[in-house]
């Protein structure tokens, strides 16, 4: 945290991976750099929702766990002692006479240029809103999932037709005793590749239908009644976990309150990832462009780019095509790895 007038280079909103790969970036370009995240750990939801989740579309990497991913950027910044604020959520940013002013609820902290990293936003599960959920969190119904273990030997149910939902499913399949996935429209929205092994593999399906109960006996939860979409065709599974993929809501409207350009649920960045606040950028989910295709790798490409014209916005002689990675580290190798 920051009260007195120390001025960043670079802040950078959200410590996610496309946010920690910025600051790598930041890292090599020599700015002085500063994270913010209103959550504790750094990662962002990979580290929250997903950290055993395997993620198929990072460059160079057949398949790598979210954990893993993150606890590679983490390696990644180690060199360059970025200073790093968490569980700070930012709630105001005000432009002042040759810097940013941001402002959190711990304290204040001055940059010359922010770069917003921060995915879909502050967010929060879509809950399972019938009888009883709110009593059963944490026990018996899940939102996050952070050790798969303990679902080992159990008997459990994903409800969501998502990509997420279709990854949990088929990790969990080898670690619990039986899985089930139920999704309320007859076929699944996640990518085809998924939803083939989904259905080769041994997890029972079931589609179109919906949590219509859950079954509790003597405070003991014992499963969940199912209901067929537009039909009165009801089944009953004996589960000892149940995990709800139903999404995440998030608010962008404070962004709108400081000023940016903000639609369909993205901020509108130009093709140097800039703003329409000048020193402001964007990168990630959280932007949008003409053609945006919302993956980490696009994110992980976009960063540099708002690095780059970020620092060229600060000092105008600064180069936007810097040197190459092999040209910058040369002789540091050691230090990296």
């Amino acid at each position: 945290m920051s009260d007195s007038k120390n001025i960043y280079d670079l802040t950078i909103v959200g410590a996610g991976p496309v946010g920690l790969f910025a600051a790598f970036y930041a890292g090599i370009r020599k700015a002085k750099t500063k994270i913010i995240d209103s959550l504790p750990q750094l990662g962002g939801q990979l580290s929250t929702l997903y950290p055993e989740k395997y993620i198929y579309d990072v460059p160079g990497f057949p398949a790598i766990k979210a954990s893993e991913l993150i606890e590679n950027l983490e390696k990644q910044i180690a060199p360059f002692a970025h200073e790093t604020c968490l569980e700070e959520e930012v709630r105001n940013l005000v432009q002042e006479d040759g810097y940013l002013r941001i402002e959190t609820s711990k304290g204040v902290h001055y940059s010359k240029a922010v770069i917003f990293a921060i995915g879909n936003g502050s967010f929060q599960p879509r809950r399972l809103t019938i009888d009883g959920a709110a009593e059963l969190e944490g026990n018996h119904v899940h939102y996050y999932v952070t050790d798969m273990s303990k679902f080992s030997g159990k008997k459990v149910a994903i409800a969501g037709g998502g990509d997420s939902a279709i990854d949990w499913a088929l990790m969990l399949e080898p670690i619990a005793e039986e899985v089930s996935i139920i999704h309320r429209r007859p076929e699944f929205r996640g990518h085809e590749h998924s939803v083939d092994n989904l259905k080769n593999s041994e997890v029972s399906i079931y589609t179109p239908y919906v949590i219509d109960q859950l079954l509790v006996e003597n405070d003991s939860f014992k499963g969940i009644q199912l209901k067929e979409t537009k039909a009165d065709n009801f089944e009953k599974l004996d589960l000892d976990s149940l995990i709800i993929n139903y999404g995440f809501t998030s608010s962008l409207s404070h962004l709108r309150d400081w000023g940016l350009d903000v639609s369909r649920n993205a901020i509108e960045v130009n093709s140097d990832m800039s703003t329409n606040l000048p020193g402001v950028y964007a990168v990630g989910d959280i932007c949008n462009y003409d053609g945006k295709v919302k993956l980490i790798a696009t994110g992980f490409g976009e960063a540099p780019t708002a690095v780059n014209n970020a620092l060229h916005y600060i000092k105008p002689e600064t180069r936007t095509q810097p040197m190459h990675s092999t040209s910058l580290f040369e002789g540091k190798e050691a230090k990296m790895l």
